[in-house]
């Protein structure tokens, strides 16, 4: 089973950019579909975007859509979530996430059996 660690998270400008990371250990890590969630203060964690293992392909909120990209590199055991047009209504805490179930993508948090700690991303008006 991997362990994830996200970084990356900070405090920006609504329209800003910003790129999380979850560096994963263990060698299978090319074989876990993975995904993001995030979690406001008082509210619900929320699916963001995921990504399969075996087909690479993705899935998003529509609420992120067209501005969140998630992509990994299994090279680096690492995966990726880049934001771009960020809107203060992004402000949460970024969860990565990640199942030893290559094929499709859940937009469920039950769906996935490894979490991250999370990472705080704030954007300001």
């Amino acid at each position: 089973q991997v362990q994830l660690v996200e970084s990356g998270g900070g405090l920006v400008q609504a329209g800003a950019s910003l790129r999380l990371s979850c560096a994963a250990s263990g060698r299978t890590f090319a074989s876990y579909t993975v995904a993001w969630f995030r979690q406001a203060p008082g509210k619900e964690r929320e699916f963001v975007a995921a990504l399969a293992a075996a087909s690479w392909s993705t899935s998003y909120a529509d609420s992120v859509k067209g501005r969140f990209t998630i992509f990994r590199d299994n090279a680096k055991n690492t995966m990726y979530l880049e934001m771009n047009g960020l809107k203060p209504e992004d402000t949460a805490v970024y969860y990565c996430a990640a199942n030893d179930r290559p094929y499709g993508t859940s937009s469920h948090a039950a769906g996935y059996d490894t979490w991250g700690q999370g990472t705080q991303v704030t954007v300001s008006s």
